[in-house]
């Protein structure tokens, strides 16, 4: 414990990010006392506190071994992580289909006794570290297509198309887009970056409109039929952040949570922080937050000069940012209903574990300035620019 505090870690990351989780956590209970008071009957209004504090708990234990552990020994044990989440996936789909649920059923959590996982999220994780290593150990095989390009990708389709059957499409876009990100900052070529692109759209889009949700998620967005239910949950989100307005109700006073916001401590709470807190005192500190936190991570793999420590502090970084932008455009209608949550605020199990031992990882790597070389070279524009 003595060496942890005498270790030269990123101080401001770790303010920025105790500040989210303190602040997720007041909003959790104010966002779900009454759903709490409800599912409870009545027993408790501190049902999914406990829950939350119970797995801030475990993420913190998480965190502290991630902080101790040397990043570099993730390379190691990399190749079986992306093995060990693929196999995850597939185990998660066959138990839900032996139990006679179906292809459309949902299949995305695995249940060990009283605890259970959402394995994308064990996928997610993965991801980062998998392709960070992938990118380091092939650098200069990148720009071949067949033995460089070719094999990740491969590996981020498999993944994705696992995750995608669950059903969670949009968490399969999201592990996507960072594992594409980890590429191009690793120096793979623009053309074949376009390439993968431009095939993942012709295959997803017809994808996402093979379900009938997704559908009509998309077409009541663009206003091209008026579902009632499928986008009561969106209209309501802006109806209590049109109720916050500039200031705010009142921390605990909001209306929208007394079920007329479903399930608001879920992918829909940034509306209730909206909603009690404001404009200037809720949605635009929790967004500046997210933006520091952001911000700080750029920084690390700016000053780190392992190469495998860059990608991977690049990829936990825009792992947050990119999350945390997607679930304030759907709150405020800037995208249909993803279903992806606010990391850090809103309430879920292994999704904050992950996210906490990632941040772990993004400390270690900030005060591991173990140089293997001052060649620090330029990677990409986004961090040396």
């Amino acid at each position: 414990m003595i060496d942890i505090l005498i270790q030269r870690y990123d101080r401001q990351l770790l303010i920025y990010f105790g500040l989210l989780a303190v602040l997720g956590t007041i909003m959790l209970y104010s966002a779900s006392w009454y759903e709490s008071f409800a599912n409870s009957n009545g027993q408790t209004d501190t049902l999914f506190l406990q829950g939350h504090l119970k797995r801030l708990l475990v993420g913190i234990f998480c965190l502290l071994i991630f902080l101790i552990i040397d990043y570099r020994h993730l390379k190691d044990v990399a190749l079986y992580m992306i093995i060990g989440s693929i196999l995850l996936l597939m185990a998660t789909k066959i138990t839900y289909l032996a139990k006679g649920l179906g292809w459309s059923k949902p299949a995305r959590w695995m249940y060990f006794g009283p605890f259970s996982i959402q394995t994308s999220d064990i996928a997610r994780m993965s991801v980062l570290i998998y392709m960070a290593h992938y990118v380091d150990k092939k650098r200069d095989k990148l720009h071949d297509f067949q033995s460089g390009f070719l094999p990740a990708i491969g590996i981020l389709t498999i993944i994705m198309s696992l995750i995608v059957v669950q059903p969670d499409f949009s968490t399969a876009v999201m592990i996507g887009i960072l594992g594409i990100i980890i590429l191009f900052v690793g120096g793979v070529k623009v053309s074949q970056l376009s390439l993968a692109g431009a095939s993942g759209l012709l295959i997803g889009i017809p994808v996402l409109l093979s379900r009938e949700y997704r559908r009509q998620r998309i077409l009541s967005w663009f206003g091209f039929e008026d579902l009632p239910d499928v986008g009561y949950q969106a209209k309501q989100s802006l109806i209590s952040l049109g109720n916050g307005g500039v200031f705010g109700v009142g921390l605990g006073n909001s209306i929208e949570k007394n079920h007329l916001l479903p399930t608001p401590h879920t992918d829909f709470i940034f509306a209730i922080i909206g909603e009690e807190l404001g404009f200037i005192l809720g949605t635009i500190p929790v967004i500046t937050l997210f933006l520091l936190i952001f911000l700080r991570g750029l920084k690390i793999a700016r000053q780190c000069t392992d190469h495998f420590g860059v990608l991977l502090a690049v990829g936990i970084s825009f792992n947050f940012i990119l999350y945390a932008f997607v679930n304030a455009a759907v709150v405020t209608g800037i995208f249909p209903v993803t279903g992806l949550p606010m990391p850090m605020v809103s309430y879920g199990g292994s999704g904050m574990v992950v996210n906490m031992a990632l941040i772990g990882i993004l400390l270690n790597i900030s005060q591991a300035r173990r140089s293997v070389g001052n060649n620090r070279r330029s990677w990409s524009p986004i961090i040396n620019g």
